[in-house]
């Protein structure tokens, strides 16, 4: 599974990058699979191991604010792995201008 998720702290003032950092490195020190951007950090895995890991991630930045906002998407498919690479190349071979059902105009 591939999850997506968000953590928050509030009650904290503007500049919350201090915290989310603590939840990213709850993340990276997982050794699972997964990738950071501007706005979410997917995390690749089993189900028992990607939750553990986002409740981890939360409780880091629980422990410093007052008040936790957690939002999360989840991708369940079986059998899936590299998940988080593949995607992306699905998309991108569709963008490529040498795609077969690229349409100019």
């Amino acid at each position: 599974m591939i999850v997506a998720f968000s953590v928050t702290p509030l009650g904290v003032g503007e500049d919350v990058g201090e915290y989310v950092a603590d939840a990213v490195r709850v993340v990276r020190e997982s050794g699972l699979p997964h990738r950071t951007d501007a706005m979410f950090t997917s995390i690749e895995g089993e189900w028992d191991e990607v939750m553990d890991v986002v409740k981890r991630a939360v409780a880091a930045v629980e422990a410093r604010a007052p008040r936790v906002s957690v939002v999360l998407k989840a991708d369940i498919r079986p059998g899936v792995t590299d998940g988080l690479t593949s995607k992306v190349e699905t998309v991108e071979r569709h963008l490529s201008p040498a795609a077969p059902d690229r349409v100019d105009s």
